[in-house]
């Protein structure tokens, strides 16, 4: 996995996310989120919490977000936490950005089934439009990620692009997913495989046949 680096509390930084606080909409959602949990354990909301603190940054920047600083301190403020133990969730999760995203993080999986399947090429599409891990491309679009298993090896490769898997890839497919994504269009999310759907075996089921078209009840058959 590629190294992760904190950006750096600077002065302009404090000016930008200094006085972040919630919307009135992410306030109500915050206020749901810390009723799942009984009087005493709100800390266990941290998790939640950092994802929609992630996700209004950004909303504000038209990207997937990241966590500053004083963005985390303003979670730790929220449940009353040392700010260290917020720092501690959100470096040590890949779900986190620690650092300014570009419009689209682009994520790969170089764990075995994907690397078997051609994770390589897919990381080499990527270098070929100036991702580099760790930096945002010149054009603002492409933030990438080198990550472990995302739990699609059995349509293998896969890439999670903000919050869409696109499985079944080849660089060639990989390459319109990008294109349509840089021209403002949602492509398809799940696999890229055609006539597949989901996970299935590619060419159709080889059991439960009937089952196909309609709920079969085989229950009699057993």
């Amino acid at each position: 996995m590629a190294d992760r680096y904190i950006e750096p509390d600077t002065p302009e930084l404090r000016a930008r996310w200094g006085n972040f606080a919630w919307t009135p909409e992410n306030a109500e959602k915050a206020k749901d989120v810390l009723s799942r949990y009984p009087e005493g354990r709100q800390r266990s909301a941290v998790m939640p919490l950092l994802d929609l603190a992630q996700r209004q940054v950004g909303a504000e920047e038209n990207t997937q977000g990241w966590l500053p600083i004083p963005v985390m301190e303003y979670v730790a403020a929220y449940l009353e936490m040392p700010i260290i133990r917020v720092v501690e969730v959100a470096t040590f999760y890949t779900m986190y950005n620690i650092a300014p995203i570009g419009r689209f993080h682009v994520q790969v999986c170089g764990t075995t089934p994907c690397m078997l399947r051609g994770s390589d090429d897919l990381i080499s599409a990527c270098k070929k439009r100036g991702m580099k891990a760790g930096h945002i491309s010149e054009d603002g679009l492409w933030s990438f990620t080198e990550v472990e298993c995302m739990g699609n090896c059995a349509s293998a490769p896969m890439v999670q692009i903000n919050d869409d898997n696109y499985e079944d890839l080849t660089a060639e497919r990989l390459d319109k997913v990008l294109d349509a994504l840089a021209a403002g269009e949602t492509p398809k999310a799940g696999t890229q495989e055609p006539g597949r759907h989901t996970v299935e075996p590619v060419g159709g089921p080889t059991t439960l046949k009937d089952m196909v078209t309609e709920n079969h009840d085989y229950r009699g058959e057993w």
